[in-house]
């Protein structure tokens, strides 16, 4: 279809499309008017996601997720909010309210709950597109039940949202004070525990006895070796004035021993000249054999007596050698004793100190879930409460008008397309073209009219192609829908 044949179509309908036109204005108008009017109170909170929570010291993760404001949206429009209003506005002791409620439902249900859906038809919450805040609207019949209502929905929110963040605070602090006692009665078993092992063992948390003894075994294992090489050497004394005791470092550094041998060489000097000189028969030379007889006697028994200290010697080194060997071993007992008993010790103290930093680490759960258990400051604050709106939402006259006038005109277009359809005319030559494929020869403008858009012309047809019309024989279509001989 052209654009010419449309607003032919339109020339030939403007009736019935005036018509329609008309009257969805007049609908519009009249609904307009006779509809009741709605107030809408709007209130606006803002929800802090940044800042640090004032008790944990640190900015919740949850709050910069993209979901967390769709959550609040969630939070304000549920029936627990819905209800809560309901309380907070005594809305559950009006009888009319009360009434209506038995007519709707025969009483199935609750009340509370029934009124809190009746409240939330008419709640609209909308989060600003790239800011945290929170726009809430009421719509009623009443300005002042309106702004009332939305307050009371923003206050029931902020409430609702501090006790979603408050109970399971509280919970966690029940669970944390219970798993407290238990925690502070093992802590108080492990420190008796602790002291009755360190009454029975005479230990203190300041025991240096382990450290003393551990000096004194240090000091044996030294005293121990120092004897082994003492008798080592005595022993080696010992064999060797058994072999030859002259040779012993003790029997010619003995001043005894080395004066009855200085006697004996100058004495046996003496005798070799006497005898060289008076001859071996001399009383002389006899008594200085003699004399050096007794001199050789006397040296070797202080050499025999030299050399058998070294025997003794051995012995009383063997002997403490033995004594320091059994203090060692009675002090290395003592020690590993002492060791096991710090050990056992240091197992009850780690179990202590295990138990302490358990109990230590629940307390601060403790002390931090009381504190949020206590909490009633949220992140929430109102932006701007509603007020009373002076001019009503709805009906908006003028938005109906142009929205009717957009209707009326697709109906009005739409019913003279249908009429068109249901009694089809010739109207210009291009209908008459499309319909009998043979051109026209030619077009006679009325006499005595205005051509507005082309004007309404009268068409000339060979007879060939009237006979094909139906009712050519005796009419000739023209355009406008108008017929002529």
């Amino acid at each position: 279809m052209s654009f010419s044949q449309f607003m032919s179509i339109l020339r030939a309908r403007w009736k019935a499309a005036l018509t329609m036109l008309l009257l969805t204005l007049g609908t519009a108008l009249a609904l307009s008017l006779l509809l009741p009017k709605k107030y809408t109170a709007s209130a606006a909170l803002v929800i802090d996601v940044k800042s640090p929570d004032p008790i944990a010291g640190m900015v919740l993760a949850g709050m910069m997720t993209p979901g967390y404001m769709s959550t609040q949206v969630d939070i304000i429009t549920s029936d627990r909010v819905a209800q809560r209003v309901v309380r907070d506005m005594k809305l559950n002791q009006n009888a009319e309210s009360r009434a209506k409620w038995l007519d709707a439902t025969d009483g199935a249900g609750e009340f509370e709950a029934w009124l809190a859906e009746a409240l939330q038809k008419h709640l609209d919450v909308k989060p600003s597109r790239e800011s945290n805040v929170l726009n809430v609207s009421y719509t009623s019949p009443d300005p002042k039940f309106s702004a009332a209502l939305a307050n009371a929905f923003v206050q029931a929110y902020i409430d609702t949202n501090l006790d979603l963040r408050v109970d399971p605070a509280k919970q966690y602090s029940s669970f944390f004070d219970s798993r407290a006692k238990e925690l502070r009665e093992s802590l108080e078993k492990a420190q008796s525990r602790l002291s009755t092992y360190q009454k029975e063992k005479g230990l203190v948390s300041t025991d240096e006895r382990f450290d003393v003894e551990n000096a004194k075994l240090n000091d044996l294992s030294t005293q121990l070796i120092t004897m082994q090489a003492l008798s080592a050497e005595s022993t080696s004394r010992q064999q060797q004035a058994a072999i030859s005791p002259n040779q012993l470092p003790d029997v010619i550094n003995n001043p005894v021993v080395a004066g009855l041998r200085a006697d004996l060489s100058r004495q046996e000097a003496q005798l070799q000249q006497l005898g060289t000189r008076l001859g071996d028969a001399n009383p002389q030379v006899l008594e200085l054999k003699a004399n050096i007889n007794e001199l050789r006697s006397r040296y070797d028994a202080e050499v025999r007596r030299v050399s058998s200290s070294m025997g003794v010697n051995n012995n009383i080194n063997k002997a403490r050698e033995a004594d320091v060997r059994a203090a060692l071993e009675a002090q290395r007992t003592k020690v590993l004793k002492l060791k096991e008993q710090r050990d056992e010790s240091q197992v009850l103290q780690r179990d202590l100190e295990a138990a302490q930093r358990a109990y230590d680490a629940v307390g601060a759960r403790l002390t931090q879930t009381s504190l949020e258990s206590q909490n009633n400051q949220t992140n929430i604050s109102i932006l701007t409460r509603a007020s009373e709106p002076a001019r009503p939402s709805s009906p908006r006259l003028l938005l109906n008008m142009l929205v009717a006038v957009f209707l009326g005109g697709m109906l009005a277009v739409g019913i003279a397309l249908l009429r068109e359809l249901i009694d089809r005319r010739v109207r210009s030559p291009e209908d008459l073209v499309r319909t009998i494929g043979l051109p026209v020869i030619g077009s006679i403008p009325q006499p005595m009219r205005r051509r507005l858009l082309g004007g309404k012309q009268r068409f000339v047809l060979p007879k060939r192609v009237l006979a094909r019309l139906p009712g050519a024989s005796s009419k000739l279509a023209v355009a406008n829908g108008t017929r002529g001989r």
